[in-house]
């Protein structure tokens, strides 16, 4: 029996460490040849990392949230197998996370009253004085005698206080909110750390402006219904490979929104391609897999791409090359979408377009108000490298294009 172990691999070309966000195994399980034993995260794509052995886990390196570095020992497992000798380890410790303070239950109300009660008589905590009799004929009725006004000497409760009682009926009880204590500290790891620390350098380094503008879909809207009842088996057509098709188009003319800002060397890179970041929601926080060479892309090419690239990134599934090197990003809340939003700039590029929801409200076409789907568009823009006047231009063009769709499709 051989004790080996099984190193964090290479996840990727130029990756120095991976964080640690999940264990598939505890200590004394065994596992098979292939079996996944925890995954790691890098550049925001998650990697399942199998077991090289058939054997028993015997000890783990790490906890979740914890950053190793490449080549560095995952689990030591006890098999069979020959492999590269280990040299007896030092007893890991297995880390025990902060505990959780988990607020205690309410307290119970009290027990349904059969007959009703009076209002409450007495300060909080304060003893019933009651005789046998009366307690045990307040039990068979199933009234709660702290809720009962006694008369006696030193507020003792007489069968008369019951009888009165019995005699009004129901009423109300007046029930106290009960307090709420206790606190849950959640660890911040994986995707949502990563997050953190995007948009942390996003808003501490970029200095942000946002146009919104209103813009008149329903031509749009017109034109792809038409395109979806025509598509046969290709996929239904969403809003998003319009506005890719739309943002490829204005970028044309205006290429400084199509680059990247290195803040550290002072250079500006405009790109010939472009790459679109589309911002997807998924169960670990929000990814941006990125539609590569979109201006390349027909609609439906386009519409099957990003179905692909959310789906892949929604299970995880999504490679390294799949997450990286967008040059400008679309983020959309769908219907759930605010009237306007700011959104956050992926850096290091330059703009970032957010899309609101879509309703139907009176506008003035000249002569009288009609109802028309109107969407508004919220662009954010760094600062430094684009001028107020250039990101208004180019929102201005946005808009011409997404209110004459065929404007979208013609060759300059």
């Amino acid at each position: 029996m051989n004790t080996l172990p099984i190193k964090l691999p290479d996840v990727g070309e130029g990756v120095t460490e991976a964080e640690l966000v999940e264990w598939h195994v505890e200590v004394g399980d065994l596992v098979r040849e292939d079996d996944v034993i925890a995954a790691v995260m890098t550049d925001k794509a998650t990697v399942e990392i199998p077991s090289l052995y058939d054997g028993k886990i015997i000890a783990r390196t790490g906890e979740v949230g914890s950053v190793l570095a490449i080549g560095s020992d995952l689990v030591l497992i006890e098999t069979d197998a020959d492999g590269p000798a280990a040299a007896p380890p030092d007893p890991v410790e297995e880390v025990t996370p902060d505990p959780v303070v988990v607020a205690p239950a309410p307290p119970k109300a009290p027990a349904p009253v059969a007959h009703g009660t009076a209002r409450p008589p007495r300060p909080e905590n304060a003893p019933v004085l009651a005789s046998p009799a009366i307690r045990a004929r307040s039990r068979q009725a199933g009234l709660d005698l702290r809720q009962v006004t006694g008369t006696g000497p030193a507020g003792r409760i007489t069968p008369a206080d019951l009888d009165a009682v019995f005699e009004r009926g129901p009423a109300p009880v007046a029930t106290k909110p009960a307090k709420r204590v206790g606190s849950e500290q959640i660890k911040v790891v994986g995707m949502r750390r990563k997050i953190a620390e995007r948009m942390a350098l996003a808003n501490a380094r970029i200095p942000h402006i946002t146009v919104v503008e209103e813009v008149d879909v329903t031509a749009l809207e017109d034109l792809r219904g038409q395109l979806n009842k025509t598509r046969g088996d290709q996929p239904k057509l969403t809003l998003l490979p319009i506005l890719a098709a739309a943002l490829c188009k204005a970028v044309v003319d205006h290429p400084e929104m199509n680059a990247h800002f290195d803040d550290d060397a002072g250079f500006i890179t405009r790109h010939a391609p472009v790459h679109i970041g589309i911002a997807t929601m998924t169960d670990a926080g929000l990814t941006v897999p990125v539609l590569k060479h979109a201006e390349a892309l027909g609609l439906f090419q386009s519409a099957t791409e990003i179905a692909r690239l959310a789906e892949a990134a929604r299970t995880s599934k999504a490679t390294r090359d799949e997450m990286s090197g967008s040059t400008i990003t679309i983020t959309s809340l769908g219907p759930l979408g605010a009237i306007a939003t700011t959104p956050i700039i992926n850096h290091p590029e330059v703009a970032i377009l957010g899309v609101n929801k879509m309703a139907i409200r009176p506008h003035w076409d000249g002569q009288q108000f009609v109802p028309r789907k109107m969407m508004n568009l919220s662009a954010s823009f760094d600062h430094r490298v684009i001028d107020g006047w250039d990101a208004a231009v180019f929102v201005q063009k946005l808009k011409t294009l997404l209110e004459t769709p065929a404007l979208i499709f013609v060759e300059a």
